[in-house]
């Protein structure tokens, strides 16, 4: 005789095991402590087991428990993954993300698997130019979502996260004690160009350019052999490089938003989809760290 397992009574058993108490699991499931307690009764009674069993230091599970706990989180899992795939719209296109250079291996790549997993059909290009150019690049049509790093989000722009702009130089390297300074800065429209420039000229730090131009691979390359100093944001400084600190004798460089932007028009529902995943990665990760 074929016997159904319900799916709620099995979520109400993952709360207890995982919180340690009824109380908690209420409050996690937004049910009562009685409601709770019920469901874990009904439970025990269709499996004929005890599931917990109390001591000083709470509930615990018994052996049945322990049998029945990996097997209720892998059968809850496939329950809400059948559940998403089944109410998810389905997607098809392509979407365009504007995004500066030094924001996509750091924050990009945990945000697109996580969109790919959802949205499989949907194909995702990558426009990589300065902030400035990519607000412009909105305005034209050219990308259908953008980000931005700025010291201001604009008025039609919502701040997702802010970082401070850091020195970073290479680990162990002596540039940053050369005279005049070796620094790689962004082309002419690099957000961070006049936070980097003004810094050293009210520092009374004398400096000449090393390179200046927005391919992240050449800069970094500069810095990692020890040819420059450069800024980046305290999020985005790669692990072959190391934060200068106050001992290093440079000014202390500004705060910037990494800020999001979307059509005047209103975004297509792919781009609305791939924002809400911008901004949860973003928001998330900034909040787990």
């Amino acid at each position: 005789m074929t016997r159904n397992i319900d799916t709620a009574l099995l979520r109400a058993f993952a709360a207890v095991a995982e919180t340690g108490g009824m109380t908690a699991a209420a409050h996690g499931l937004n049910l009562t402590q009685a409601a709770v307690s019920q469901q874990i009764k009904r439970l025990e009674d269709a499996f004929g087991a005890q599931l917990f069993a109390r001591d000083r230091r709470g509930l615990t599970l018994t052996d049945a428990g322990e049998r029945l706990f990996g097997r209720a989180k892998r059968m809850l899992a496939l329950n809400d993954e059948i559940w998403a795939e089944m109410t998810t719209p389905v997607h098809e296109g392509e979407v365009r993300l504007g995004i500066p250079y030094d924001l996509v291996t750091a924050h990009l790549p945990p945000v697109l698997r996580a969109f790919g997993k959802t949205y499989p059909r949907v194909r995702i290009s990558l426009d990589c130019r300065s902030s400035s150019r990519l607000r412009e690049a909105l305005q034209a049509g050219e990308v259908d979502l953008a980000l931005a790093t700025e010291r201001e989000v604009g008025p039609d722009g919502e701040a997702l996260v802010a970082e401070r702009l850091v020195w970073v130089g290479a680990r162990g390297g002596d540039a940053v004690r050369r005279r005049p300074l070796p620094v790689s800065i962004g082309s002419d429209t690099c957000a961070f160009r006049p936070a980097v420039l003004d810094a050293l000229r009210r520092a009374d730090i004398p400096w000449r350019v090393v390179s200046e131009i927005s391919n992240m691979d050449a800069v970094n390359a500069t810095v990692e052999t020890d040819l420059a100093v450069m800024a980046r944001l305290t999020g985005t400084v790669p692990p072959t490089l190391e934060v200068l600190g106050p001992a290093a004798g440079l000014p202390p460089l500004p705060v910037f938003s990494i800020n999001l932007y979307l059509p005047a028009t209103g975004p297509t529902p792919i781009a609305r989809e791939l924002a809400r995943h911008v901004r949860e990665g973003l928001v998330g990760r900034r909040q787990a760290a």
